[in-house]
């Protein structure tokens, strides 16, 4: 609870032009809402798999469903690989401002657990396998380390664990095999 304080907002007028701006408008209420304890669980979605939007402000004109059928070429690759790595940039900066944001004995970020990733690990053939996620926060259990499963386990194993860590531990999760325990 964080009493009566009114918690300092810049809002802009309507949704700004510019989509790191916008990005940033959303991750900003997601922390908002965090720090006044309005929720502990959001989901949000930078840009569909199949999305058609462009990104000029980074130099890449092509749509990004298109560019992420690379079909193998080092040029698309590179813009493929820069389009993930300014959304990564993005999502950073929430990481960076729930980790500056005190809470109790801690940060936002120490009393979080918050997962990125994407649908496709090689959007050019569709294929899932292995799917690399970014998971940040306290609630993460060992940090700084580097997880592989084999090549095959179906996400839903993350998600059984994850519902263990908070108590509601279900029996399966979407095609789940088992689980996976992050702490």
């Amino acid at each position: 609870n964080k009493g009566d304080a009114a918690l300092p907002l810049d809002a802009p007028i309507g949704i700004p032009e510019s989509y790191q701006e916008h990005v940033g408008l959303l991750f900003d209420l997601m922390a908002v809402a965090y720090e006044a304890d309005l929720t502990r669980v959001f989901t949000f979605m930078m840009a569909r798999e199949a999305s058609m939007k462009t990104y000029p402000e980074v130099g890449i004109t092509e749509p990004h469903h298109t560019i992420s059928h690379h079909r193998e070429k080092a040029d698309v690759k590179m813009a493929h690989a820069s389009l993930n790595a300014y959304h990564m940039s993005m999502f950073a900066k929430l990481v960076g401002k729930l980790k500056a944001t005190p809470e109790g004995d801690g940060s936002l970020l120490d009393h979080s657990l918050v997962f990125y990733g994407s649908g496709m690990s090689n959007a050019n053939v569709h294929g899932p396998y292995p799917l690399p996620l970014v998971v940040a926060g306290g609630w993460q259990g060992k940090g700084h380390r580097h997880m592989v499963t084999n090549e095959r386990t179906p996400l839903g194993n993350l998600w059984v664990g994850v519902s263990d860590m908070f108590g509601c531990p279900p029996s399966t999760f979407g095609e789940s095999t088992g689980r996976i325990t992050l702490v």
